[in-house]
């Protein structure tokens, strides 16, 4: 099937499917929201998981759960003082992916409207 696509459309194609898992973290209300909280957060040290948790209005199982789907494709590190772990943004890979995949679908875009 792929023979039937444009170079154009590849493109656009490979850059959508590598970066699915940063579109299904972002499609995700939760992980939203863990997001904006941290941007947001005055604290250049992070914000404990706890905090995170009451903020959002989940347990801390679950906003861990969450927060450990955003630090496995890179939108959110962490790092440990003693037994407490502070979690802050790293989005300048997923920028940037995003930007590759929005410039991917103008170029299809711009090839199909001629």
């Amino acid at each position: 099937m792929a023979e039937h696509y444009s170079a154009a459309q590849q493109e656009a194609l490979e850059e959508f499917q590598s970066d699915i898992g940063h579109l299904n973290a972002l499609s995700n209300e939760n992980r939203q929201r863990l997001l904006m909280i941290l941007g947001a957060a005055k604290d250049s040290q992070g914000l404990k998981v706890n905090d995170l948790a009451e903020e959002i209005g989940l347990s801390q199982p679950a906003t861990s759960h969450h927060l450990k789907a955003l630090k496995d494709i890179g939108m959110v590190d962490s790092h440990q003082e003693g037994n407490i772990v502070y979690y802050y943004l790293t989005l300048d890979d997923t920028i940037a992916r995003l930007e590759r995949l929005t410039d991917a679908l103008k170029r299809r875009n711009s090839t199909t409207e001629k």
